[in-house]
């Protein structure tokens, strides 16, 4: 299971206050502690600052660094930001996340293509939110495609089939993880991941949906997932279940998370 750290993003009030501080202690901790949670990709998100998203994305890869070996997911839809970023990130940055929206994708295309780069490939278009599964993997099908045609590694594509609140709509959550298996079963080789907690929008007891739903997804194939590692809870039900859907070979990781008192 590839988890990528979410607490670096500018919607967050102290993350935003950091950031115009340029506070490098302060993200650097946030860096660091997801890192020894169990991140694989700390994402970094400026995008609230639109006239500075560039200088601020930047700062946060160079901050995020200097304090985790970890790569970084570059979290924005601008170009110029991503560009400016991977000039100076060490190592294989993730991008999240490329679409089926014209301008999104014929932007960052150019920036992925060829290269050894990780890819969010987001189930969205110009027609809008896809509500059904077969909707999903019709975006789902020409972003792949898109993708492999201009040389990026099916294994470097993750596909995020898009979660919606299931208070919205009471078919969402099985839509989305049905999109998942399906997604799984028709593209060898490729990723899916997904930001969760949106399932559990304007529902009570948030945690306890987005815990059951994490777990319900790794059942049918979900293998990445941009959550908070410090919750400790959530990243618990991410070792169990990973261990009951069978991707953790002779339970190692679930016997080192008790061993760790990570489980409880």
């Amino acid at each position: 299971m590839i988890i990528i750290g979410e607490l670096i993003n500018a919607s967050r009030k102290a993350v935003a206050a950091a950031i115009e501080a340029q506070d490098a202690n302060a993200i650097k901790k946030l860096a660091k502690d997801q890192a020894e949670a169990g991140a694989d990709y700390i994402d970094v998100n400026a995008g609230i600052f639109v006239k500075k998203e560039v200088e601020y994305l930047r700062w946060l890869v160079e901050s995020v660094q200097a304090a985790t070996d970890k790569p970084c997911a570059i979290d924005s839809p601008a170009p110029q930001a991503i560009e400016a970023s991977l000039e100076i990130h060490q190592g294989t940055a993730m991008i999240n996340s490329i679409s089926l929206e014209k301008d999104r994708y014929e932007n960052l295309l150019p920036i992925v293509a060829g290269t050894d780069l990780k890819v969010v490939a987001l189930c969205m278009s110009d027609e809008g939110m896809p509500e059904s599964v077969e909707d999903r993997l019709k975006i789902a099908d020409k972003l792949i495609n898109g993708l492999i045609q201009n040389n990026v590694k099916i294994e470097n594509i993750f596909v995020d089939p898009l979660v919606q609140p299931l208070s919205v709509n009471d078919k969402f959550g099985m839509e989305f993880i049905n999109a998942v298996e399906q997604i799984k079963a028709n593209f060898a080789g490729i990723h899916t991941a997904c930001g969760l907690s949106n399932i559990s929008y304007g529902l009570p007891e948030r945690k306890l949906l987005n815990q059951t739903f994490m777990v319900m997804a790794i059942a049918k194939g979900l293998d990445g997932a941009i959550v908070n590692p410090l919750d400790q809870k959530m990243m618990a039900c991410i070792t169990a279940a990973t261990a009951l859907a069978g991707e953790d070979e002779f339970c190692q990781e679930y016997i080192t998370a008790f061993r760790e008192n990570r489980l409880s």
